[in-house]
């Protein structure tokens, strides 16, 4: 039942319209003055919208509004005055009020404008974070609770956390960061413990408990039988418990994204609290995980996204990337093969970023003509088609991420790395099959759920270019500017990062007066929070072995079959596959690498079969949104342009990834390692 706040100074009137509204089904509240309506609406939760009378003895309706705004900032106000004038009328819409009405006012009229006035309020309540209420005569409806407000989960995750802290440390994990680094011989397979890039630094006879110690300055002071003062480095078992911790935050986290049982931002923020108050890193080095290169290039694309929207460069820009998508069934089926070959040899990050600003234009466009308020089918069809196109040119070339560099790195260690051609030999007929199967996918789901019958996504961006008109000096500056970062992202990404080209690019267009300060601050942070603490979550698993064992435990458990030949390359890409939507790709391959590789030569395996197979699989993070930027980016501008509603939830990338991830795990199997594989064979080692 909608509840409204009735505000009015005229006993009469306001008695009388309050009567009349509860016999429509409204719970109505009354008062007659401003203070009592103010705090009514700061007490009463239930409050949707307030109906205010202009001129009032003590406080006016314009203050009141402003007063109650402060305190429920989602409640939308209905102003209905026998006083109107033009200044009040501004004065009003300067503060958002819903609707202004003149006394005397039909009630069915004021009735539409309620039920108008309730759909927005949930808007608002999206738009500013706020849970929407649940029944209190449910108690199990109380315990789902709504969308970041769900105290079953809340006290699931508190309960798995604490079981998993406070079980004993599995004698494997304690057993792996006790093991001394070996002095391998050449061309010796390499340590087991050796499954986290850093560890390659660690000096023989080391292990991991007394390099993450020293590494992280956890170690102890203790005074020594003569008086002296030495660092002991933390015992196997106290890194063992914080490796515990990592691993109870992992599923905490995860529990909580998928279930939305707070808001995503701050279940980032509890790694930090985690990592705090359990001694897993110092504080210095806390934020140091938080503020990785991926997380600043998040913002800095958010963020030259938005200069790319304003200067209408977005629009010449989607009439080369989307001219082939005249329609759903091209965009789906023709236009992701072609977007995904691309983001094989392009950072897929930043051809998200500018590709997903044209689809929320052609949904814009395509509410308006077909004379709807929204279709949220569109839009989860056109953000998560692109974000998982985009993942599936991972395994195209070297070229598509570092986890790719770090793969043949680690075969490098075998002195049996590939070429660029010949990774791609191998790599790039996955990439138009798998992103066909995508858009094939959401053509058979969701487009019999879309309300707009015909779509022409190239004509909608063409118009929308021409609408606009001739090219403008900032267009022309942001192009520039544009130009400049991508060539920065080809030519020195391994010396500057993606982060620092990006953040280069925003300077320049800030003093070039395109981009203002406040542009920058409006984009979607909780985005950037979120992927700050999954990398976090990836440095604390890695750093501490908690990875290390969990790869360790996959491979120990395979079954003989899936230990030999392709059943070999087969499971480590499901354990690769499943970790990498936790994990960074990066963390993943750089964790799981170094493990699988040496299995490979054990089993008389081709080395190839087993590495590729495990960095094509770290490009199948499409159920969290933690799992690569391109997830996240999507995410952020996946909002109704008028409303400001989120149209896609982590839900959907959780029930629609699930369902992408196990298809990209038979293209690969089927297509890739038991196909064309076993057809064009692999080189003597």
């Amino acid at each position: 039942m909608t509840k409204i706040l009735l505000v009015d100074d005229e006993t009469q009137f306001r008695e009388s319209l309050a009567q009349r509204l509860r016999r429509r089904g409204y719970d109505v509240v009354d008062v007659d003055n401003g203070v009592d309506a103010v705090k009514r609406a700061r007490t009463d939760p239930a409050i949707d919208v307030a109906i205010l009378d202009l001129r009032m003895p003590d406080t006016d309706g314009i203050q009141t509004f402003k007063e109650i705004r402060e305190f429920r900032p989602a409640i939308q106000a209905i102003f209905l005055t026998g006083h109107g004038s033009i200044e009040s009328a501004k004065e009003a819409g300067r503060l958002e009020a819903f609707r202004y009405l003149q006394k005397p006012c039909e009630v069915e009229e004021l009735v539409q404008a309620i039920e108008e006035a309730k759909a927005e309020e949930a808007y608002a309540r999206e738009r500013h974070e706020i849970p929407h209420r649940v029944e209190k005569e449910s108690r199990f409806a109380w315990w789902i609770g709504s969308h970041n407000s769900r105290p079953l989960f809340i006290v699931l995750g508190v309960a798995l956390f604490l079981a998993i802290v406070l079980a004993p440390a599995p004698e494997r994990l304690v057993e792996l960061v006790s093991r001394p680094k070996s002095q391998a011989a050449a061309g010796a397979p390499a340590d087991t413990i050796l499954g986290y890039a850093s560890y390659q630094k660690m000096a023989p006879g080391e292990t991991i408990s007394d390099y993450y110690s020293k590494k992280h300055g956890l170690e102890k002071k203790v005074a020594t039988a003569e008086g002296k003062v030495e660092k002991r480095p933390l015992t196997p078992e106290q890194v063992a418990f914080r490796a515990k911790v990592m691993l109870a935050l992992i599923l905490l986290c995860s529990l909580f994204w998928a279930s939305g049982a707070i808001p995503a931002a701050v279940t980032a923020m509890l790694v930090a609290v985690g990592m705090y108050f359990f001694d897993v890193f110092n504080p210095d080095d806390i934020a140091q995980a938080f503020a990785k290169d991926a997380v600043i290039f998040i913002f800095g694309v958010l963020a030259l996204a938005k200069a790319i929207g304003k200067t209408g460069l977005d629009r010449r820009l989607g009439l080369l990337l989307l001219a082939p998508a005249r329609n759903l069934t091209l965009l789906l089926l023709v236009f992701l093969p072609l977007f995904s070959v691309t983001c094989s040899f392009l950072s897929e990050h930043a051809l998200v970023a500018f590709t997903m600003p044209l689809l929320v234009m052609v949904y814009a466009t395509a509410m308006r003509t077909a004379g709807i308020k929204r279709d949220r089918s569109l839009m989860v069809l056109f953000t998560l088609s692109l974000a998982y196109a985009a993942n599936t040119g991972g395994p195209g070339s070297p070229a598509a991420g570092g986890r790719n560099a770090i793969m043949i790195g680690i075969l490098a260690d075998y002195g049996i790395a590939p070429s660029f051609g010949q990774w791609v030999m191998y790599g790039l007929p996955f990439v138009p099959v798998m992103s066909f199967a995508v858009g094939l996918y959401f053509w058979l789901v969701l487009r019999p759920r879309i309300q707009v019958s015909a779509l022409d996504v190239a004509s909608v961006v063409r118009r929308g270019s021409e609408r606009i008109g001739p090219v403008t000096g900032q267009e022309v500056i942001t192009a520039i500017v544009l130009g400049i970062v991508i060539v920065l992202w080809i030519t020195c990404s391994e010396t500057l990062g993606m982060g620092g080209p990006v953040i280069l690019g925003l300077v320049l267009l800030n003093v070039f007066r395109v981009l203002s300060w406040k542009d920058m601050t409006s984009i979607h942070w909780e985005v950037v929070f979120l992927y700050a603490g999954a990398t976090a979550i990836g440095k604390g698993l890695a750093v501490t072995g908690a990875a290390l064992f969990l790869a360790d435990s996959f491979v120990h458990s395979l079954p003989d079959f899936l230990a030999q030949g392709a059943g070999l390359a087969i499971a480590s890409s499901i354990f690769t596959g499943v970790t990498t939507n936790f994990m960074s790709d990066g963390a993943t391959v750089a964790t799981v690498g170094p493990v699988t590789v040496p299995m490979a030569t054990v089993a008389g395996v081709h080395p190839w079969t087993v590495g590729l197979a495990t960095a094509f699989a770290s490009s199948f993070a499409h159920t969290l949104l933690i799992g690569t930027p391109s997830n996240a980016l999507a995410y952020a501008m996946a909002k109704d342009p008028t409303t400001g509603e989120q149209l896609v939830t982590i839900g959907d990338f959780l029930k629609h990834g699930a369902a992408v991830l196990v298809l990209s795990f038979l293209v690969l199997w089927f297509w890739v390692i038991l196909g064309y594989w076993s057809w064009i064979g692999f080189p003597p080692v």
